[in-house]
């Protein structure tokens, strides 16, 4: 316990702690029961992960585990899934999840991210879209939607993952890009009725969202779960 060098603890960007740990463990354990809610229910969703930057060996960039990597592997061999798609919306690449899954073929990492964006140097594998950086709500939805539909038909999954960060918001400190609140709503709930549209299972998690006013981003983050909500109504 508390073992990480110095160097890990930059490269992770949070000092070590018991509590740190124990926020860790909680958050991957709650991507796999959203996952298991989401097979049996259809539609489930997170309070905390998509801790996508996380990599097979080391943490990075505020992520310590890779809660995504974790919960799809346990959907896979527990037999409850055999395709799974990742569609991370987050603004970063999630490059940690692409290196979790470069050679396989169940699971495909999908990342909408800001080209222009942390991490500096991008995983190629995976299906990787580029957000022009300084995109509006009309951009970035235009670009979701001719994409998402093919990559669905394309790929035949059975299970989703949907990291729906909202570091893509026009006030977020690391975004680069200009999304509103109602694009971010917009955006989840395309996402959402997308998928459930096609009776695929979609566990959702949050993703990142970056603001020094805690309130702020609390409010961005429940725009995933008030849109879940709407589709919920609608579908089941």
């Amino acid at each position: 316990m508390g073992s990480l060098s110095k160097q890990e603890e930059k490269d992770i960007g949070l000092p070590w702690s018991e509590w740190l740990v124990e926020r860790t463990l909680r958050a991957v354990s709650g991507t796999i029961l959203t996952s298991e809610l989401a097979f049996q229910h259809g539609l489930a969703c997170h309070l905390a992960g998509g801790t996508h930057h996380a990599h097979p060996t080391h943490g990075s960039g505020f992520c310590i585990f890779n809660d995504l990597a974790v919960a799809a592997l346990a959907m896979i061999e527990s037999g409850r899934a055999k395709k799974i798609l990742i569609l991370d919306c987050d603004v970063h690449q999630g490059d940690g999840t692409i290196a979790f899954f470069k050679d396989r073929h169940d699971i495909v990492p999908v990342s909408w991210h800001c080209e222009e964006n942390y991490p500096s140097i991008k995983q190629i594998d995976g299906i990787n879209i580029a957000i022009p950086k300084g995109a509006n709500d009309e951009e970035y939805l235009s670009i979701l939607k001719s994409t998402l539909p093919m990559i669905l038909a394309e790929h035949q999954p059975d299970f989703i993952f949907y990291d729906a960060g909202v570091d893509v918001h026009q006030d977020d400190r690391l975004g680069y890009v200009n999304l509103t609140d109602q694009g971010i709503l917009e955006r989840d709930k395309y996402v959402i009725e997308t998928c459930v549209g096609l009776k695929l299972p979609t566990a959702c998690v949050i993703g990142g969202g970056y603001d020094r006013q805690e309130e702020r981003v609390a409010w961005r983050h429940s725009l995933l779960h008030q849109a879940a909500n709407q589709v919920w109504q609608e579908y089941f």
